[in-house]
């Protein structure tokens, strides 16, 4: 299908340089240059990233493209182009022909968060509404969040199938449009070759990332993990470096994956702990223990195979935690604040960021080698920390993050590779009797051991280390590992309390931020709790729900009766134990969480009650489509005699219809029907 329409070109950009190499993006203005395509009748085409070659880049991609690469809009190539739905399962992106598993990996694990997902991608952008074929971006780059226009044209070959990014589901296009975005940002679609996952988790965020290396992972691993993947993380993993090669054992060498779930199970044998990947490629699986076709899963409960396994060949799969950490080099967690990187609870968590840069003859003095030599030149950065709660005379530990993040030296990514960066970090002993505004001397260097220091000068975007500090008052010196590197930094700081500022730079003192996480007091709430009771029964379910402040549901506050837990509790207890854990706990809650936004929304009257078109919309806007009939004895079997549905039981509502979609979706094996044996059916019907 041919469509044609004017254009309306991006004439007018305003570019802002900045200090160094690395010059900024233009500055576009979006709603500008859409009121102006709409008032036109035209549709966007951005000069400063056309639709050309010029924009896939001069390198080794520019071979594996199709002889007869085209740029076309979506409306071009599907009679219904849609952005993004809801009702699309999250997991839908399959890598192109770049060689970006890395950014597919953090985009996956992004698309497991709507919330997150929506404030790097604008949802409410359309292929109808006032289209003009522009479209808009946000990402966190080095402190701030930055805007990046695209147009729709996409790079195709001759069949109209798109070459990069794309979907399952053929008519969406958020995914290839973000990829666009990303690609403008980094200078081409060839800087994205090659990268770590952790790059486009912080710029998807603006959160900590912490790199585990599976090789000398921690004993609590399963700890960590229980709580990263039940908190508002974003989780990637990288196998061990080779040339992309599939193994006899499924994997891929030198590929990133995404961690999308992990899982206790209790098998005959006792408790195993399993982790759940995806392949950014959307095939190619694991074929060891636990995987798709393994016997392992016959030493379950047939509901616990049932709502776990999923025989289908998308790229997604389970494995144990220990063929895990055997078979995988790399374990990337990216949270939104530290609060995952300590058990510490009932402080809110605070951070500063500061910009900084090494120049040649002046501050890129390198790392410390000698008493003679430049080290002393780096920029110097005065830390002071205290614990609120004690005050600065308290000597208990404070928990402190340091993050250093090296700003790219070109426009394009992958022009100038990454320097091999660190910090150093001392404590000053007694009251400064220097002046502040003059960097500390070579000797105090030499002569005050360094509490911190790097193992290794690392060439990555990001290195971070998290510390365990006394009350008291630091120097922080990041460096380049040679002496006369030029670059730009960012420096942050995260801990409970703190003061900071460069030394030597005429500037003043920069006091800490608090970081605003609603999730974080409720966090620590179910920690204590479990903390003391492991596992939890109905009663007890019940006992947290009534006491949660439902801020989102207004005056209106639920009471779940002990009949609602105890049908809540058959949905989410796997193992028939008549309890749940702290992980199956935290997944109800940011299941309820979502719940309750949608209920909220459409509960427009703030009644506390949904009648049959409010129920169908709420349902619509969780992604499930369900025929007018059928909402209709929904609303009969869970509402109340005068046909109106409370927030208790439309989340009992919603928890089995979800149920019932993945139990489908893992016994499926046509996507239209399902085969069931008599005792499958009776534990469907009775527990589903």
């Amino acid at each position: 299908m041919a469509m044609w329409f004017p254009v309306c070109r991006s004439w007018k950009l305003r570019r802002e340089d900045s200090v160094g190499h690395f010059s900024q993006l233009p500055r576009q203005d979006y709603e500008a240059l859409k009121e102006s395509c709409v008032r036109e009748g035209s549709l966007f085409e951005d000069k400063s990233f056309p639709a050309s070659l010029h924009s896939i880049g001069s390198g080794p991609l520019l071979r594996k493209l199709p002889s007869r690469l085209q740029w076309k809009r979506p409306p071009e190539l599907h009679s219904n182009p849609l952005f993004y739905s809801a009702k699309a399962k999250r997991l839908d992106l399959c890598q192109g022909l770049v060689g970006d598993c890395w950014f597919l990996a953090a985009l996956q694990a992004l698309s497991l968060h709507q919330d997150i997902l929506s404030r790097v991608v604008p949802l409410n952008q359309s292929f109808t509404e006032q289209y003009a074929g522009i479209f808009q971006f946000w990402f966190w780059h080095f402190g701030k969040w930055v805007p990046v226009v695209v147009d729709d044209r996409l790079p195709v070959n001759e069949a109209g199938q798109l070459v990069f990014v794309s979907s399952t589901y053929k008519n969406l296009f958020w995914g290839a449009l973000l990829e666009k975005a990303y690609a403008k940002l980094s200078g081409s679609y060839e800087d994205l070759q090659r990268g770590q996952v952790s790059e486009a988790l912080v710029d998807f965020t603006g959160g900590v990332t912490m790199t585990i290396n599976l090789a000398e992972a921690p004993d609590n691993l399963w700890d960590v993990l229980t709580r990263a993947a039940c908190s508002r993380t974003l989780i990637g993993c990288q196998t061990h470096c080779g040339k992309q090669r599939v193994l006899e054992n499924g994997l891929v060498d030198g590929h990133a994956y995404t961690l999308t779930g992990i899982w206790k199970v209790t098998t005959r044998h006792g408790p195993e702990y399993l982790v759940k990947l995806r392949n950014p490629w959307g095939k190619i699986e694991w074929r060891g223990d636990w995987s798709d076709s393994s016997s392992m899963w016959d030493l379950l409960s047939p509901k616990e195979k049932i709502m776990l396994l999923r025989k289908d060949d998308d790229g997604e799969f389970w494995m144990s935690l220990r063929d895990f950490k055997a078979h995988f080099m790399l374990l990337v967690i990216c949270k939104l604040s530290p609060g995952l990187l300590t058990q510490e609870v009932g402080q809110k968590w605070s951070y500063t960021l500061l910009e900084g840069r090494w120049k040649n003859g002046s501050t890129a003095g390198g790392r410390m080698k000698s008493p003679r030599d430049t080290f002393w030149k780096n920029p110097q950065f005065l830390l002071s920390v205290w614990r609120p709660q004690e005050g600065r005379r308290s000597q208990m530990l404070c928990s402190v993050l340091v993050s250093l993040l090296q700003k790219p030296r070109h426009r394009h990514r992958n022009r100038k590779p990454h320097l091999a960066i660190g910090f150093y970090l001392f404590r000053v002993s007694r009251p400064l009797s220097f002046d502040a505004q003059k960097k500390l001397p070579s000797e105090f260097f030499w002569k005050s051991a360094s509490l911190s220091r790097p193992a290794t000068f690392l060439t990555e975007k990001e290195v971070s280390q998290e510390l365990w500090l006394e009350p008291g008052i630091y120097v922080i010196v990041p460096c380049t590992s040679e002496a006369r590197q030029e670059s730009e930094f960012v420096l942050r700081v995260f801990s409970r309390k703190h003061t900071f500022y460069e030394i030597g730079s005429n500037s003043s003192v920069i006091f800490s931020k608090e970081i605003v996480d609603q999730s974080e007091g409720k966090d620590e709430f179910f920690t204590k709790f479990f903390e003391k009771y492991p596992e939890i029964n109905a009663i007890q379910l019940q006992n947290i729900l009534n006491h949660m402040p439902w801020s989102g549901l207004g005056s209106k506050q639920p009471f779940f009766s002990l009949e609602a837990c105890q049908g809540i509790l058959a949905l989410l207890d796997l193992n028939a134990s008549g309890t749940v854990s702290i992980q199956e706990f935290r997944d109800l809650w940011k299941q309820l969480m979502f719940y309750q936004e949608v209920f909220h929304k459409q509960d427009t009257d703030r009644s506390g009650s949904l009648n049959w078109a409010q129920l169908r919309a709420a349902m619509k806007e969780a992604g499930i489509v369900l025929s007018d009939d059928v909402c209709q004895l929904m609303l009969i079997r869970y509402g109340r005699p005068d046909l109106q549905m409370d927030f208790v039981n439309f989340v009992h509502l919603m928890l089995r219809v979800e149920n019932m979609e993945d139990v489908f979706q893992n016994l499926t094996q046509d996507g239209k029907g399902i085969y069931l044996q008599k005792p499958e059916w009776l534990m469907m019907a009775l527990y589903c």
